[in-house]
């Protein structure tokens, strides 16, 4: 099983053993998807897009506000939650959660996921 197959099944495995989170995606620094396991109506070109610009701008702010080396950034909205955690030096964890998620045990699940996933992309 390829690195790729292996993330996409730690994906899904996370997105049906985690009720509050619909979808998960894994995204390298450049914007490219790696693996994704997202809603039918979204498309991955533009979530990885959008998770790479995050990152960047999440990046920026905790360095020139000298808050040390990124690590999470959580979006809230009316529908729901965006959480990007990094899963290793070159690839961040995007994961929507449901309006009413439970935020520490999806925060305590993401963690583990992306230990993982940083794990298997080296």
């Amino acid at each position: 099983m390829s690195r790729t197959e292996q993330i996409a099944k730690l994906l899904k495995t996370l997105s049906t053993t985690t009720p509050d989170i619909e979808a998960a995606a894994v995204i390298d620094n450049d914007g490219l998807m790696i693996a994704s396991v997202l809603l039918a109506d979204v498309e991955d070109d533009r979530v990885a897009s959008m998770s790479a610009a995050l990152l960047g701008m999440s990046e920026r702010i905790v360095r020139e506000l000298g808050r040390g080396s990124f690590s999470l950034v959580m979006l809230r909205g009316t529908e729901g939650s965006a959480i990007l955690t990094r899963s290793g030096p070159e690839s961040v964890l995007m994961v929507l959660a449901t309006e009413t998620a439970k935020l520490g045990l999806v925060f305590l699940d993401i963690t583990r996921a992306a230990k993982e996933i940083g794990r298997l992309l080296g």
